[in-house]
């Protein structure tokens, strides 16, 4: 858990997750709807809070205008996970891998 104290903070909502997010910030989140490659500037307009350090925004369920910015540092898709379906004493077994993709970004702005 990372502890933020005396900076500006949000918490953004993307891929039906939240994020706690300040500057600097480098998160790994769900592939997004457009097509992003390394470098690429994303913003996010699902800003549920904003907290300065003085006072707290909450969103209902959004903030209206605020958008958070960050960069792309990678694209790609994680460890392959084994998913097995398995009944004993029946001769039943599949197994199938997934790997899920996911885009690695940095905070650069809230605003």
């Amino acid at each position: 858990m990372v502890l933020f104290s005396h900076m500006e903070i949000a918490v953004i909502k993307t891929g039906g997750k939240q994020y706690v997010v300040s500057k600097g910030t480098i998160i790994t989140i769900e592939r997004l709807a457009e097509e992003v490659k390394k470098g690429d500037a994303v913003s996010f307009d699902e800003v549920l809070m904003v907290d300065n350090g003085k006072d707290t925004t909450l969103g209902t369920p959004v903030i209206k205008g605020a958008k958070v910015s960050a960069t792309v540092l990678s694209v790609g898709r994680a460890k392959k996970v084994e998913v097995v379906k398995y009944k004993a004493k029946s001769r039943y077994l599949k197994r199938r891998g997934h790997r899920q993709h996911f885009v690695k970004v940095q905070i650069d702005a809230i605003a």
